[in-house]
């Protein structure tokens, strides 16, 4: 039986996995999913209560704002993302996949030389990400806002690159070690500081540059927090003087930059596919449509928060996993996980589907109606991301990181090439399309090459 059967064979109303009496039974056996379920309900239980702080910033964001000045707001957050992650190395992948390996093998020296690299580096790049912010601000204001003009807010904005100086770094330290109330605790805290900021702008009619404020300072508590915990956490982890061992103690240098650099080629090609859809839209288009977009995104982002504790969860588990070549312990934990997401996902697109337009006229006003069509294509693409959340996880696990990057790679230049032909004709219904198609087609063949791979690795074995 295929490893694809035995995820979801049990799903039959007569499987071992039948909503009934094995449910006790399952959570009482399978500890792997116990203990992601433990490690995601600090992160969970933060993720409920920020969901209503980001509504309220949402949704007096959108009041404080309107639809053309929303729009620029979306177009200076996401250049300050595009620039970001232009030289971004996902570091945080490495030192998972690295610091986590060491630290297994009880190889402390190697654990803390791949931390120290890592932080180093992402510190260095976040240097060079912000120059490059600045340098561009006039040019992104011109094509993106449509008045050179609002450079200062795309250089103002901009500091939450080196406000986050370490922080995929120190998010990947912190879930390998377990660390993940802490930061649960901080990711509230930027909620409700930036929602309260936001609510602040609404009422004194402070603008755009409250707004961005509000952002950047929640940014700004992740960033740092971050970092001083995980600088704290390291010295636990790998003694007092951690930061002065030798480079001598990483990987070899060919696999070990080989996967750094995997990695950022893959954050390139995201950055152009799914990161700037804004960018694409303002710029062919208007903020006008740009503002209807990222309300949009908005909205779909809020199915997306309450797997995102998965996400930062699974990661560790899943490579444990393998590295231990436990096939059936895999197949359990990812059955689990896919039940877990896709329950969330259906109640959201049915809520949204019948409830949306009656929703988003009673809180965000009749004027952003026009944002429910994109919001529902999205939500094909994004559901299926939601759903099958653990496909590139489980890739980079099997140390398949080239895979996905071809895949995305292919599919994102189609995806770029019909951009540019269709939304300056169809707008922006034509790039929630492609967006939606995106996912569908890559993430379709990730998932089906990582339950291959991990099929045959079973039979081996």
């Amino acid at each position: 039986m295929s490893l694809w059967d035995r995820i979801f064979s049990r799903f039959r109303p007569n499987g071992p996995f039948s909503f009934g009496k094995h449910i006790g039974g399952v959570w009482r056996d399978d500890a792997l999913l116990r203990q992601v379920v433990k490690n995601s309900s600090y992160l969970f239980s933060s993720s409920t209560l920020s969901i209503g702080f980001n509504v309220v910033a949402s949704v007096f964001s959108t009041r404080a704002l309107d639809v053309f000045g929303f729009g620029v707001l979306g177009a200076t957050q996401a250049f300050a993302a595009v620039a970001d992650k232009l030289l971004s190395f996902r570091i945080g992948e490495l030192v998972i996949k690295y610091t986590g390996q060491a630290l297994a093998n009880g190889n402390k020296e190697r654990a803390a030389a791949v931390f120290k690299t890592a932080a180093l580096t992402e510190l260095g790049v976040s240097l060079l990400s912000y120059l490059l912010i600045v340098l561009a601000a006039p040019w992104a204001a011109f094509y993106f806002a449509k008045d050179v003009g609002l450079a200062p807010y795309f250089i103002f904005y901009g500091l939450i690159v080196p406000a986050g100086f370490i922080y995929e770094t120190s998010s990947a330290l912190l879930q390998i070690s377990g660390h993940f109330r802490s930061q649960a605790v901080l990711n509230l805290s930027q909620s409700v500081a930036t929602a309260g900021i936001v609510l602040y702008a609404f009422l004194t009619g402070a603008g755009l540059q409250m707004v961005l404020t509000a952002y950047l300072v929640g940014k700004t508590i992740t960033g740092l927090g971050f970092a001083v915990l995980a600088l704290l956490r390291a010295r636990d982890l790998f003694g007092s003087g951690w930061w002065r061992v030798s480079f001598r103690h990483l990987p070899p240098q060919r696999e070990f930059w080989g996967f750094a650099f995997s990695s950022n080629f893959s954050g390139t090609v995201n950055l152009f596919v799914r990161d700037s859809d804004i960018l694409w839209i303002n710029y062919f288009l208007s903020p006008l449509e740009g503002g209807y977009y990222k309300l949009a995104m908005a909205i779909i982002g809020f199915m997306l928060m309450p797997i995102d504790p998965f996400i930062k969860t699974s990661f560790p588990e899943i490579s444990k996993a393998v590295a231990e070549k436990a096939w059936e312990r895999l197949a359990n934990l990812l059955r689990r996980l896919t039940v877990i997401s896709a329950s969330v996902t259906f109640g959201f697109g049915l809520v949204l589907l019948v409830f949306g337009q009656w929703i988003i006229a009673l809180v965000y006003g009749v004027k952003w109606v026009p944002a429910l069509v994109p919001a529902l294509i999205l939500l094909v693409g994004y559901g299926i991301a939601n759903i099958f959340f653990w496909n590139r996880p489980l890739i980079l696990a099997l140390g398949k990181p080239v895979y996905p990057l071809l895949v995305m790679a292919v599919a994102g230049i189609g995806k770029i090439l019909l951009s540019l032909w269709l939304v300056p004709r169809f707008g922006m219904t034509a790039q929630a399309v492609l967006m939606s198609t995106y996912f569908m087609v890559t993430i379709g063949l990730i998932v089906w090459r990582g339950l291959r791979e991990v099929n045959r690795l079973s039979r081996v074995e």
